[in-house]
């Protein structure tokens, strides 16, 4: 089975959250219909992890393809990863994250999404932050990226 997996990065809070979530539900439900199997990774970290949680939650429903997961991917060792579960398919520490310094931790994690996928969907409006760092080192690896925050058409 060909795997197609995504990260998603993007800023702790978003002005213009209905456009975002408008060409999100539309990219991840393009994503579902044509490709074989998609594994959506997210972290825990801000208003646009939220989001694509939920647009994938939302897309999986809709469409009922069943040839995609949502993974939560944590930094550290978590407590409650059976309540994670109930939200996502399936919950999983980053074993690269889990030894670095803990102001190093997010980061750690989310190179090691990035390397991983074949594609980044990010919501960044401003060149700073540890998503925009995430998506710089996407763009560095030849990884394909689509920003929510920006037109596309």
């Amino acid at each position: 089975m060909q795997i197609y997996t995504v990260s998603f990065f993007g800023h702790r809070r978003i002005a213009d959250w209905q456009t975002a979530e408008n060409r999100l539900l539309r990219q991840i439900s393009d994503l579902i219909k044509t490709k074989e199997y998609v594994e959506f990774l997210v972290g825990r970290n801000g208003d646009f992890d939220r989001m694509a949680a939920s647009a994938v939650r939302s897309a999986k429903l809709e469409l009922d393809y069943g040839n995609s997961e949502l993974v939560y991917v944590a930094e550290k060792q978590v407590r409650n990863i059976a309540e994670l579960e109930g939200y996502y398919d399936r919950a999983e520490v980053c074993s690269e994250a889990v030894n670095a310094h803990f102001k190093a931790a997010i980061q750690t994690r989310n190179k090691a999404m990035v390397e991983r996928s074949d594609m980044v969907i990010c919501c960044i409006k401003h060149n700073s932050g540890g998503a925009y760092t995430a998506v710089k080192y996407a763009i560095k690896l030849g990884k394909k990226v689509f920003n929510v925050a920006q037109d596309q058409e």
